[in-house]
């Protein structure tokens, strides 16, 4: 009997090693980052099975085979609506920056969709603007309203936004509302849902969470961006979820989130209708594909502020932001102020942002002083090092959980939109990102993010090498995860 268990015993350890050799396979012909490889490598050896578990269940971008099949059939109706805006008049490539030409190019390339001229962009800085803003346009609104946020939190102002909502509904304004499911738990569970069904108004829920699910598609996988759009002529995107700030993880110990939005007139409302479109579909199988931009009759002006929609995510071509990002790091000339609450770059940016410094550029990184995740804040002050050593000023915001996210190049080219600098947003969730060609629109976010350096702490290289071992030894810790963060 001994001697039979003997071998069973080397049977499962032969068995073992035979998966973790396949998992490897797997992780190395799946050729992403080294960083990423690696990380999930030292999951696999360090932690015996549960690593093995870990990947299978959240180790690549898996959405179902539903949402797979339906998105696949979803390319062409949806890729000839984009084909339709390069004919449009607000489309012109030989007017713009230098800044925006590459991006154009990169978009026009990899997304099959052009930068929109004729758009009227307004920046909204504070919750009250922002909300007052949106339940202003919504009890004007005619024919449709179509919202997608990651996070409704109820209490608050965001109340005042579901009640307009339904009023709307209440007067025949068909409405549209698709919440992540995990983001907006608390949502889900208030009496909001019932009351807004009641009404009319048409949820569905983003990649539903629930054990059974576990074994079919990544679990934490989400959907992260924020769309509201009204009549197909307004609409708003940017940081904030539908939350009031003084309502939302007010214990949490970071003070209250910092956000923006901006609202946009224009020939990019329509497609960003036409991406909410689009998700909705993939959760729904119900399609809604919006009225396309009208075509402009005017001649071509001589100056042109123009919009680059890029949408993100599973179905999209991998790493699109993350291309965008990299290349206006690499073309800016002069200076680069990036916001962000979640600082986790890959390896890629790391070194894209320590040549700009070496290059002579001033870059300015704000962060929050404190952050609601432990784990990304530690891994996150393993990257200061190198950073600050590089000659790149990082800023602490003391103001509360700063939660835009911006990047600003030459004050005269932005990127604002819901993408983080982690490797979740920039790999993994669905997000969405502008890039604006606005002179104008550029000015007004320089001087909000001068308003944020002003209430932030500068970071002092000669005082951070000081800190303690503890301390170093934790960053280097969670620096080993941070691929996967």
């Amino acid at each position: 009997m001994d001697h039979l268990y003997q071998i069973l015993a080397l049977i499962s350890v032969l068995v073992y090693w035979i998966i973790i050799a396949a998992v490897t396979a797997r992780i190395v012909i799946r050729r992403r980052s080294i960083g990423v490889s690696f990380a999930w490598m030292m999951v696999i050896y360090v932690i015996p099975v549960v690593g093995i578990v870990a990947y299978l269940l959240i180790g690549e971008q898996n959405i179902g085979r539903t949402r797979a099949v339906r998105a696949q059939k979803m390319y062409k109706p949806y890729g000839e609506w984009f084909a339709h805006l390069f004919e449009t008049q607000q489309y012109h490539t030989g007017i713009q920056s230098h800044h925006a030409q590459s991006i154009g190019r990169l978009c026009k390339k990899r997304l099959g969709i052009p930068p929109l001229a004729d758009n009227d962009l307004q920046l909204l800085a504070s919750p009250e603007q922002i909300l007052t803003s949106m339940i202003e346009d919504i009890d004007k609104a005619t024919l449709s309203i179509h919202l997608e946020f990651y996070i409704w939190h109820p209490g608050g102002m965001a109340d005042s936004v579901a009640q307009a909502l339904i009023q709307a509904a209440q007067r025949g304004i068909t409405i549209r509302l698709l919440l992540d499911a995990a983001g907006s738990h608390q949502f889900f569970r208030s009496e909001w849902p019932e009351k807004m069904q009641a009404s009319g108004i048409s949820i569905a829920r983003a990649l539903k969470v629930s054990p059974l699910r576990i074994l079919f598609r990544r679990m934490d996988l989400r959907m992260h961006r924020k769309i509201v759009i009204i009549d197909n002529v307004i609409g708003y995107t940017g940081s904030m979820n539908l939350v009031d700030p003084s309502c939302f993880k007010a214990n949490s110990g970071v003070g209250e989130w910092i956000d923006v939005m901006i609202r946009v007139t224009g020939t990019c409302v329509p497609l960003l209708n036409a991406i909410q479109s689009w998700d909705w579909e993939v959760e729904t199988d119900q399609r809604f594909l919006p009225e396309k931009p009208i075509c402009q009759s005017h001649p071509a002006p001589e100056q042109l502020d123009t919009v680059q929609v890029i949408p993100s995510g599973p179905g999209m071509p991998e790493e699109i932001i993350h291309e965008v990002l990299l290349q206006s790091l690499y073309q800016a000339e002069r200076k680069v102020v990036i916001t962000t609450p979640y600082f986790v770059p890959s390896e890629n940016l790391q070194v894209a942002l320590i040549a700009a410094a070496h290059r002579g550029l001033c870059v300015n990184i704000i962060i929050p002083d404190k952050n609601d995740s432990l784990m990304v804040e530690w891994a996150s002050r393993s990257f200061f090092a190198e950073l600050l050593q590089a000659g790149v000023n990082i800023h602490r915001f003391k103001g509360g959980l700063l939660h835009t996210k911006s990047v600003v190049i030459d004050e005269a080219f932005s990127l604002i939109g819901s993408v983080n600098l982690d490797m979740r947003s920039l790999w993994l969730n669905f997000e969405l990102t502008l890039a604006v060609d606005d002179l104008s629109f550029t000015q007004d976010l320089t001087q909000l993010q001068q308003e944020y350096m002003d209430n932030s702490t500068l970071v002092d290289y000669s005082l951070w090498r000081k800190r303690p071992v503890h301390k170093r030894v934790t960053e280097q810790f969670f620096y080993l995860f941070s691929p996967l963060l």
